[in-house]
């Protein structure tokens, strides 16, 4: 069985951040962890090396494969902010649209800067996002 490299860690959320060289982007990830503690209600804590995650749930999949994820996170990336949700799909591409400056994949949204976005909409985000996971696993 493969092992999951991305495993909670005692490592440092603080140390993390302060690691983060650009300014403005150290400024705008320590906003992020706010908004996401608040909304999910998680205090935050390291995945990895590089993800700050919200909270926790173990997932199992039929191929048999199986850990554990965080319910929501994020993480500082060269060319922007990876934002780590998984919203119900019949709501997803509606706050998508009113999100505001994004790319997205499956259950990851990119952002360059958090004044690009729409942080009432984020918090739905996250919101929809922790419920729709305990949903799915409990």
């Amino acid at each position: 069985m493969v092992k999951n490299k991305t495993v909670e860690t005692e490592l440092s959320v603080e140390d993390y951040i302060n690691n983060i060289t650009d300014e403005k982007r150290q400024k705008d990830i320590r906003e992020l962890v706010k908004i996401f503690e608040e909304t999910s209600g998680f205090p935050p804590k390291m995945w990895g090396e590089a993800i700050i995650g919200f909270g926790s749930y173990h997932y199992k999949y039929a191929s048999g494969h199986e850990g554990d994820a965080p319910l929501a996170g994020l993480s500082n990336r060269v060319a922007q902010i990876s934002i780590y949700v998984y919203p119900e799909d019949e709501l997803r591409e509606k706050l998508l649209s009113e999100l505001g400056k994004v790319k997205s994949a499956k259950a990851c949204i990119y952002i360059k800067k958090l004044e690009d976005i729409n942080v009432d909409v984020l918090k739905k985000i996250v919101k929809n996002s922790v419920d729709n996971i305990k949903k799915i696993y409990g």
